[in-house]
This record gives C-alpha cells, sequence and structure tokens, in this order.
C-alpha cells in the first residue's frame, strides 16, 4: 500500500506476527508519524492480553503482517500540533481508541462508539491510513499496537498518569485491569449485598473479584480449574472458591446462596460456562459476557445478558480512579504480574496460553 510520505519517518522494533499461531518476530520496521493529532510514545512495557493470543491464533497468513499490543504504557516523546494538555515527558498509559464524532462518543459513552470495530481491529488509522506502510506491515492495533518501543497514539486513547509511579505496573490498567473492574463498578453497577459469582479468575476475573470487594458484594465466589488461582482470588477478594475441575458447580453455588445470584460474570467464553451462568442466577438476574457476541435475549423469568466492551470506561475518568484504589492498597493489581524482556515476549505469549501467567508484562525499552 503507497501512501504519500509527508510526515517523519523513523525506524523502530516491533514484534510482528507473519503467521497464524505465531512465533512473533522481533523486526526493524519504519513509522511515518507523528501527524497533527497523534503523540509519539516511548513505549516502556505493555500488557500481554487474551484479545492479543486471539489475533496469534486466528491470524491468517493471506493478510498482510501485523503488530499487536494494546496494554502499553510509556513516556510522551513527540506532540503533533492539534494536540492540547499532553507534553514532552509525560507518562501515559494507553487504551482503546473512539472516534470522539460519534454520537455516543460526544455523549460520554466511548465504548459504544459507531467505529469502535475499524478504530481498534482495522489495524489503520481512522483515515484508513497505516503508519507502517513503508515497511509492509500494519499496526494501529487498538490505536496503539503496543508490541513495540514506539508507538503512536491520541488524545482519545491516552491518559496521563503520575510519575512516580512505574509504567511497568500500570500498563495493563489500559484494557484487562479496566475491563474486569469496569465491569463491576460501571457496567452492572453492583451494588452492597449483592451476590457474584466470577467464572474464571484469570487477570479481568481477579480484576473484577477486588472491584466486587470493594463496593462491598457478598458472597463473591471464584470458580476455576487452578488451584493456584483459586488461593489468589481469595487473598484478593473472593469469599469462596469452588474448583469446577472437581466439584459440581451448580450445587456448590446453590448451597452458598441458596436461591441464585445476582451476578455472574462469565468470562472464559465457553458455552457450557456460558449455560451454566444462566442456571444460576436468580430471577432479574444479569450475566456479563466477555466474548464480544451478541448476549442472548430469551432467557427466562426476567434474567438479562449483557456484553461487556471495556468494563464501560472512559479511561481518562476510570483509569486514574484504578490508580487511586491502587496507592490505598485496595486494588492490588501488580500481584497478578510476570515481567518479561520485550525479546522474551513469545516465552510471555507461552506462559500465558498455559495458564502458568497471569498477567505476563513485556519491558520494552526501560525498567520503568
Amino acid at each position: 500500500m503507497k501512501e504519500p510520505g509527508k510526515f517523519r519517518t523513523r525506524t523502530i522494533e516491533a514484534g510482528v506476527l507473519r503467521r497464524n499461531g505465531g512465533p512473533l518476530e522481533i523486526e526493524t520496521v519504519e513509522m511515518e508519524g507523528p501527524r497533527h493529532d497523534e503523540v509519539l510514545v516511548r513505549v516502556a512495557a505493555s500488557g500481554v492480553c487474551h484479545t492479543d493470543i486471539s489475533f496469534i491464533e486466528g491470524w491468517s497468513g493471506r493478510k498482510e503482517p501485523i503488530v499487536l499490543g494494546h496494554e502499553g504504557a510509556g513516556r510522551v516523546e513527540e506532540v503533533g500540533g492539534e494536540v492540547r494538555d499532553i507534553g514532552i515527558g509525560d507518562h501515559v498509559v494507553l487504551s482503546y481508541q473512539s472516534c470522539g464524532r460519534c454520537f455516543p462518543c460526544r455523549d460520554g459513552r466511548p465504548t459504544e462508539c459507531e467505529h469502535f470495530g475499524r478504530l481498534n481491529f482495522g489495524f489503520q488509522r481512522g483515515d484508513g491510513t497505516n503508519a507502517l506502510y513503508r515497511s509492509g506491515v500494519r499496526g494501529h492495533f487498538f490505536g496503539q499496537s503496543s508490541f513495540a518501543t514506539y508507538v503512536l497514539a491520541t488524545q482519545r486513547n491516552l491518559v496521563v498518569v503520575p510519575k512516580d509511579l512505574p509504567l511497568k505496573t500500570l500498563a495493563p490498567l489500559g484494557c484487562g485491569m479496566q475491563t474486569g473492574a469496569g465491569a463491576v463498578i460501571n457496567s452492572l453497577k453492583v451494588s452492597e449485598g449483592n451476590s457474584v459469582v466470577v467464572i474464571g479468575s484469570g487477570s479481568v476475573g481477579l480484576a473484577a473479584i477486588m472491584a466486587a470487594r470493594i463496593v462491598g458484594a457478598h458472597p463473591i465466589i471464584a470458580i476455576d480449574i487452578k488451584p493456584k488461582r483459586l488461593k489468589l482470588a481469595l487473598d484478593l477478594g473472593a469469599t469462596h472458591v469452588i474448583d469446577s475441575g472437581v466439584d459440581d458447580v451448580a450445587a456448590c453455588v446453590g448451597d452458598i446462596v441458596g436461591n441464585g445470584v445476582d451476578y455472574v460474570l462469565e468470562i472464559t467464553g465457553e458455552q457450557s460456562m456460558q449455560r451454566l451462568a444462566v442456571g444460576i442466577l436468580k430471577p432479574l438476574g444479569t450475566v456479563a459476557i466477555f466474548s464480544g457476541e451478541d448476549p442472548a435475549d430469551d432467557l427466562p423469568d426476567g434474567r438479562k445478558m449483557l456484553s461487556i466492551i471495556q468494563g464501560s470506561a472512559v479511561p481518562q475518568r476510570f483509569i486514574p480512579e484504578l490508580i487511586a484504589l491502587y496507592r490505598s492498597g485496595e486494588f492490588p493489581f501488580d500481584r497478578l504480574i510476570t515481567y518479561y524482556d520485550f525479546h522474551s515476549i513469545n516465552d510471555a505469549i507461552a506462559d500465558s496460553r498455559r495458564g502458568d501467567t497471569i498477567k505476563p508484562v513485556v519491558r520494552m525499552n526501560v525498567a520503568r
């Protein structure tokens, strides 16, 4: 794809996906920008998310190579002329992209942006261009492609964060932590005393458990097949845990709550677990799903199903709230993190696939 070169070009290192299943190959590629509405960020670290792994496992070799990564954090190195209130040297966390112009965006609901799919999964800017075109590679995944040493972002998917906290720790806030905690606090609006079941105690599920404890939910039941994760779930706020590889989950939940639960967060994406989630709900209860599929609308007894996107969060508001909760000790999400160097990114992905690591974070340019 040829595009006229109007902006300065630099070389960066990026983890490029060239074939289905990977591995990612660390390559030198050319990046054009920033444009007038963009910010150049030197990446300190990026989380590895299940969505990245899903793209790796489902990518077709017939398509152009891509750069993934959407939980970036780093330092601002250059600012386009149209960007306001962001300066060189600012520390930032990167999140999902939105257009800022459609009605949902103007109404303060950017997760419902009319262009969400194209801006986050289209591997292009909003105008269809691609800053990595000179190298035959596509970027702009979630408006960032943060498996790289430098990225381009905009004010819409950038959050300025305090400089006294390590960027390598803050990186996962841009997606996984935001999604899990936001599902409880923003999407479902769980209240004190509500019963909550979380199916899947990975990073999103454990963030949801911490948020459920913060809002005073009770009981908080964690379900998983890995004993170590269930033990951590108890440490982080779960009142009960169920090993779905051993126990009769529905019977165990019935013993704990009797008449069904108010909210179930089904994070695994497995159809059997989704059916289980509906079955353990009380009438008028709600199941939250995270698979991206359309929710069922024919559930019995007034039960509801809600599809969660980024925890219904406005990053510029919600990420500072999560940082404040982290500082106070109420949201210790750093306990989920294992760090890897950039050139070990495939090890991070493999460990996450096996479930050995809950939240891998890859360090790029600097330790902070």
